[in-house]
């Protein structure tokens, strides 16, 4: 794989690590703006908010630049807005660095979806955009515990200091390993690009990344009460045992990029019938020490191996705009975590027990198959040219 790749996956790291690390440093920055859990719980939804606006506006305000500037361009607002979170004196201004940090999230993965594809021949596409996913699992499976454990032992702002770093080192990365891949508009307006929503096709593909990938996050979300008061683990250990759960995302990432190369539609169809059994087996099991062990590793695996693929199809479906499409996929995975983690809350909230929400998650991961099923016919004989459901 080219070079380029991994200065995209380094990228992609930090922003991984900005996104899922402040979970772990919540109770320390609420002590020192002096604010609850639940205000400082902003930081969190107030990010994925960001996302989700930052992944379609600005990769559509972004779509005449030069596709290596759009990426350092928003590097440079990942930086500031991590260098912000380091310094904010108030929470007002942690939650504003926390915002300018988030806006570049999906443009930076939609836009580098397409510029990975790029790098490489046809049939190595989705693998390519795995490697650049892989910074994303990487931050979970390291990333996040040294990341606690950095803002733990020398305080919450060392850590964002670091992210800062990991930025400016990307920046560089990218500014010399990538080369310069112009901006494909052909000449079009935002207008004519923002047409590609007129497809049945790409609302189902966003559906289906809703819903596949929502699944699994809503899961995930509630695994710590399910570890500690259903399997019995002690609270100290959950850091580690979400290790295994990293482990299976960065295996499922590049397994899943490799299996999409080569059959996009069954694929994601075993992945996501896989997925639903997953959770359901864990949800029996989960009073199991070592069935949680595995069901977390096989969890995380089959859960974010759907990732390439299900970019992959949104992008084959909006060939015109494909960047745009792309920022809006990402943004389609992170209202499938709000989603996902809203539908595991309500289960928890009428007392159904703390393996409601993998419940929850087998039900929602269930109905983006059928979603992915039903967009399959309709586009009329996606599923007959698939070589292993033709036999």
């Amino acid at each position: 794989m080219p070079a380029a790749l991994y200065a995209l996956a380094l990228g992609g790291f930090g922003i991984g690590l900005t996104e899922f690390v402040i979970m772990g440093l919540l109770p320390e920055v609420a002590t020192d703006f002096g604010v609850t859990e639940t205000v400082a719980g902003y930081l969190i939804s107030g990010y994925a908010l960001s996302v989700a606006v930052g992944g379609v506006v600005l990769t559509a305000l972004l779509r005449r630049v030069d596709r290596k500037k759009a990426l350092l361009g928003l590097l440079i607002l990942f930086i500031a807005g991590n260098l912000l979170s380091a310094v904010a004196p108030s929470y007002d201004l942690m939650l504003i660095g926390r915002i300018i940090a988030a806006l570049c999230h999906g443009a930076f993965f939609g836009i580098g979806a397409v510029v990975a594809a790029d790098l490489v021949p046809e049939n190595k596409r989705a693998a390519a955009i795995a490697v650049m996913f892989t910074g994303l699992t990487v931050a979970n499976v390291a990333g996040v515990p040294l990341g606690t454990f950095l803002g733990q032992a020398a305080g919450w702002r060392s850590t964002f200091w670091a992210i800062t770093a990991i930025g400016v080192i990307a920046f560089f990365g990218i500014l010399v390993l990538v080369p310069a891949t112009p901006a494909d508009h052909g000449g079009r307006s935002v207008l004519e690009e923002f047409r590609i929503f007129r497809s049945v096709q790409v609302w189902l593909s966003m559906l289906v990344t809703v819903l596949g990938y929502g699944g699994m996050f809503g899961a995930f979300s509630y695994i710590a009460f399910t570890l500690t008061e259903v399997g019995g683990f002690a609270s100290s250990t959950v850091p580690w045992l979400l290790v295994l759960f990293g482990v299976g995302l960065f295996a499922g990432n590049l397994l899943g990029g490799r299996f999409a190369d080569r059959n996009l539609v069954t694929t994601l169809i075993v992945l996501m019938a896989a997925l639903t059994v997953i959770l359901a087996g864990f949800a029996l099991t989960a009073g199991s020490k070592p069935a949680t062990l595995a069901a977390l590793v096989l969890m995380g695996g089959f859960g974010f191996a759907t990732v390439p693929g299900l970019q992959m199809r949104i992008m084959n479906h909006a060939a015109d705009a494909p960047t745009l499409a792309s920022g809006a996929n990402i943004a389609a995975f992170n209202i499938g975590n709000a989603f996902g983690a809203w539908v595991g809350g309500l289960t928890l909230a009428a007392g159904l027990g703390y393996t409601s929400p993998l419940w929850a998650g087998a039900a929602v991961t269930l109905a983006g198959l059928v979603a992915y099923l039903i967009a399959a016919r309709v586009r009329g004989g996606e599923l007959a040219k698939s070589p292993a459901l033709a036999r």
